[in-house]
């Protein structure tokens, strides 16, 4: 039976895309960032053996001693792994490239699926009144991508304006779908945000014409535009909403979590 008294737990988002430099952690680090802003306490998972998010919100490798690795395969506590970072009300759970062979480890345990799902509904995540979680997942759709699947209620993915850019969502549609079948019944789409827009460019009006025909209400109203600001800050460590708080990449992100917060107010009504 549920426990009542408990709080009602984050919510949890997935971004995945399992095609790489689509702006999936530049959207993750923004995505946490602008809804700190708007008054929520975000924890950010980093599920990349990259650890580009960690790097991007200012978490140095020699800070790193326990992670995403250490949560997963050896059941480290929540307060161990859990940081703070520079920005007030957001955490990071950080990853190194220990986590490159977490899928060859994960294949012989029998809840492979389910240790990151397990892992953030431990009732110790309940002191850090968390509003969401996002996970940041590698670019493929492994075992840790499917991890971060069976967590989440829902997964949104960043797409690139550019060609064949929906051609490689048809198979993480094929892996959501399955993972729902299998695993986590409840999961779904949060939506599709066009990232590295270029309104001058043909071809980045095309695929949105695309997305929007062949995905509907799926697609973000919001764009995140191609912006030197975006890809200029996180080599100072930082979201571009610390950055250059005025920049149209910024706002974007601004905007972005304006529209989140409020479908998942109607989805609450």
């Amino acid at each position: 039976m549920a426990d009542l008294s408990r709080p009602e737990g984050p919510r949890i988002i997935a971004l995945a895309n399992q095609k790489g430099g689509v702006g999936k952690t530049t959207t993750a680090i923004n995505l946490a960032a602008a809804l700190v802003e708007k008054g929520c306490r975000v924890l950010l998972v980093d599920l990349d053996p990259q650890g580009n998010a960690s790097t991007g919100l200012g978490i140095e490798a020699s800070q790193r001693l326990q992670t995403s690795y250490d949560l997963l395969l050896e059941d480290a506590p929540l307060d161990e792994v859990i940081q703070q970072t520079a920005i007030r009300n957001l955490s990071i759970i950080p990853a190194t490239v220990d986590l490159s062979s977490a899928d060859i480890e994960l294949v012989a345990n029998e809840k492979r699926s389910f240790l990151l799902h397990d892992a953030l509904r431990q009732t110790a995540i309940d002191r850090f009144a968390f509003d969401y979680i996002l996970i940041d997942c590698p670019p493929s759709l492994s075992l840790l991508t499917v991890n971060a699947m069976v967590a989440a209620h829902s997964v949104l993915v960043p797409l690139q304006s550019e060609f064949f850019a929906l051609e490689g969502l048809s198979q993480l549609m094929l892996t959501l779908r399955e993972v729902r079948q299998t695993a986590n019944p409840k999961l779904r789409l949060e939506g599709v945000v066009l990232t590295m827009y270029d309104r001058r460019n043909n071809l980045s009006q095309q695929v949105e014409q695309d997305a929007r025909a062949n995905l509907g209400d799926l697609v973000f109203r919001t764009i995140i535009p191609r912006n030197v600001r975006v890809s200029e800050a996180p080599s100072f460590a930082m979201p571009v909403l610390s950055y250059d708080s005025s920049s149209q990449g910024a706002m974007a992100y601004r905007a972005l979590a304006t529209e989140l917060m409020q479908k998942h107010r109607k989805l609450a009504a």
